[in-house]
């Protein structure tokens, strides 16, 4: 009778300590990923809002293949940008200039690595180069958002002009959320604060330069994405032949519509087919 349990028990820890081996051997497989051995390389420099867990040796991907590793990673006193140096292998040094570099995560949990887009441009980055377009890391705040519809926003450190816009009121809206233009991103909510004379709330939209040539007398809209999703700002072009400067304001803004508000429009108003059924009966 003894026998039995003690193989069972052999049979238990072997198990167990074939288990402890399997995810040792894991954690080092995921480790050797980043010490790869390169061979000759270039290094170019991208800047992030946020790097998360990002590390030196990680590796940097394009289309999912590694083309090279982080080399170093470091904050200059009195910024508040990461300056992250990438070395990649020279058989790939026909990387377009605006060619977004973002920080992505292996899974859902894995390690953090930086994933290269390739823009469209026709000048290539050159050694001891600059990718401009970055995107950083999310937080699981700006992912959840970015389930309910958001969407992202490329940083473009260095590469936005700031226009400010009034709203009485901004609902949910926080710094971070997405601007759009017909449906487009095109740069992020920078600030959201209350003015305490005109008591209304004061946004800074950071604009990516690109779209430089937005008519000074657009609308800007408090939207929803969805019915519960996450808010933005929506420009709407006018018609004015002089475009928006850094600082400018927008004076035409429409708020965040309540939940109560439209309800409330629904109960005074009606549906239309309610006022269809109510034009048959006068008849």
């Amino acid at each position: 009778m003894s026998q039995p349990r003690s193989s069972y028990a052999v049979g238990t820890g072997l198990f167990i300590v074939l288990g402890f081996a399997a995810l040792a051997y894991l954690a080092t497989q995921t480790s050797s990923v980043a010490n790869v051995h390169q061979g000759d390389s270039y290094t170019v420099e991208a800047q992030f809002t946020n790097i998360g867990q990002l590390k030196e040796r990680a590796p940097v991907k394009i289309a999912g293949v590694r083309v090279g590793q982080v080399q170093s990673i470091t904050l200059k006193p009195g910024h508040d940008v990461a300056d992250v140096k990438l070395s990649i292998d020279k058989n790939y040094n026909r990387i377009p200039q605006d060619s977004v570099a973002t920080i992505f995560t292996s899974g859902l949990l894995g390690d953090q690595y930086v994933g290269i887009q390739y823009g469209t441009s026709k000048q290539f980055v050159t050694a001891a180069g600059t990718l401009a377009r970055t995107k950083s890391t999310e937080p699981l705040e700006e992912m959840l958002g970015k389930f309910f519809g958001a969407g992202g926003v490329v940083d473009n450190v260095g590469g936005s002009y700031a226009v400010k816009a009034a709203f009485t009121n901004v609902g949910t809206l926080s710094a971070g959320a997405p601007v759009k233009m017909a449906g487009v991103v095109i740069g992020s909510v920078q600030s959201v604060h209350a003015d305490p004379v005109k008591l209304n709330a004061e946004v800074v939209l950071s604009i990516d330069k690109r779209y430089d040539a937005i008519p000074d007398d657009s609308s800007a809209a408090v939207f929803t994405s969805g019915l519960i999703g996450s808010q933005y700002v929506a420009i709407q072009p006018g018609g004015s032949p002089d475009s928006l400067k850094d600082g400018d304001e927008m004076i035409l803004t429409q708020s965040a519509m309540q939940l109560e508000d439209l309800i409330g429009k629904f109960l005074v108003n009606g549906s239309p087919s309610d006022k269809k059924d109510a034009g048959n009966g006068n008849k």
